[in-house]
């Protein structure tokens, strides 16, 4: 009977289980469709023996998380709790010794773990929206949910994405949606890893190393985005995970989850697409999307070895800048050109497709252009962002990549 009464307590609105989780259901999902590598399996099932009044059981299972994961604040917060539980009734999560702020912060992060878990997409039926290609040398790319607080990884198989992993991570104090320097937030768009940064060139807080982004990149600056060093890193030695609003802006991961993505990066050629909430599409729709952008691309190509200049340049936006030239100015160059080449050949290669979050009609294109004239010959890495305008796709930006 005093074992009931105290699980009722636990259960009580504003309660241990029902106050965390905000009204995330426990139930365990049918369809193992996303990695249980983390502890995530493991706290469904703490809170589902809570929920059954099963505290003995719990404490149990809490007890081996904790071997796992030593330094993981939130199951010593629980456990404390359900040590406290044996001598008197509890009401409220967090009754060990701690600041409001934060028992507040593991309650977070509790609450992104176990939703994340609770809603995780059908690995085999959908893809995330904004990998529409990812070119042959991208091994991997790196999708994130800041609504989530989730970093999912996708293989690339013939351009097909298909999931690998999924871990926790933290984002900027302030939320998602970077603007400006010093915001605390992380910025949401398509981003690609520069370098690896050792962690003995780094302070403890970078945990086991780092791996810049190139943020501000060529939209971003566009739109007047400012701010530098936005890195996905690890945490302090001391610290298995941090809550999920905690940075200055960066993707923080637990050093375990960091050094298990590090054997996925390429520095140079993993992409990381950073959305606010991820957008799923079924294959067939995924298809249909990609199928669209390659007839663009590959007609934009066929027009400008046609030296037809108005229907080359009928492929670019009237919003057109890059960092040199508006269309105005970028027109009469290409007219003056065709002008003087009798013969054009183009070659399009390596090509990658990654759609902006947030943004329905924008992509970034990156590919290999090889190019050749009776008078000039080229081969360089070139980056595009191409739009939807009267629902036709056009090119808003042109650069080197």
């Amino acid at each position: 009977m005093r074992r009931m009464q105290i699980g009722r307590r636990l259960l009580r609105s504003g309660a241990l289980v029902f106050a965390l989780l905000g009204g995330v259901a426990l139930a365990a999902p049918e369809d193992r469709r996303i990695s249980d590598a983390g502890p995530e399996a493991a706290l469904q099932q703490i809170f589902g023996e809570i929920e059954a009044n099963r505290l003995d059981a719990a404490l149990d299972r809490t007890e081996m998380l904790l071997k796992a994961y030593p330094n993981f604040r939130l199951a010593h917060l629980i456990r404390g709790d359900l040590l406290l539980a044996r001598a008197r009734p509890l009401s409220t999560f967090g009754n060990a010794e701690n600041s409001p702020e934060r028992v507040q912060e593991l309650r977070d992060e509790a609450i992104a773990r176990l939703r994340a878990y609770r809603e995780r997409p059908s690995a085999a039926n959908y893809v995330p929206r904004y990998l529409l290609q990812m070119g042959p040398e991208q091994q991997h790319a790196v999708v994130v949910d800041t609504q989530r607080a989730r970093l999912y990884v996708y293989r690339n198989e013939d351009g097909k994405p298909r999931f690998v992993a999924d871990y926790y991570i933290s984002q900027g104090k302030a939320g998602s949606g970077k603007q400006f320097e010093g915001d605390n937030k992380t910025p949401l768009g398509v981003y690609h890893v520069t370098s690896f940064i050792d962690p003995a060139k780094l302070p403890d807080l970078y945990g086991k190393g780092a791996f810049p982004l190139n943020y501000p990149n060529p939209w971003d600056k566009r739109l007047g985005r400012t701010g530098y060093g936005i890195w996905l890193h690890g945490t302090p030695s001391d610290t298995y995970a941090r809550p999920p609003l905690a940075s200055e802006g960066c993707v923080v991961l637990a050093n375990q989850d960091f050094t298990s993505l590090s054997s996925f990066v390429q520095p140079g050629l993993t992409p990381v697409i950073i959305s606010n909430d991820i957008e799923w599409l079924s294959l067939d729709d995924w298809q249909a999307e990609r199928s669209s952008l390659n007839a663009a691309i590959e007609a934009w190509r066929s027009d400008w070895e046609s030296l037809d200049v108005e229907r080359y340049l009928s492929h670019y936006s009237a919003q057109f800048r890059n960092d040199r030239y508006d269309y105005a100015e970028w027109s009469s160059r290409k007219r003056r050109f065709a002008n003087a080449r009798e013969w054009v050949k183009v070659e399009v290669g390596k090509l990658s497709m990654l759609r902006q979050p947030g943004e329905d009609a924008l992509v970034e294109v990156i590919f290999e252009q090889d190019y050749r004239s009776d008078g000039f010959t080229d081969t360089m890495r070139k980056r595009q962002y191409w739009t939807k305008e009267d629902g036709r796709w056009k090119i808003i930006y042109e650069g080197g990549a």
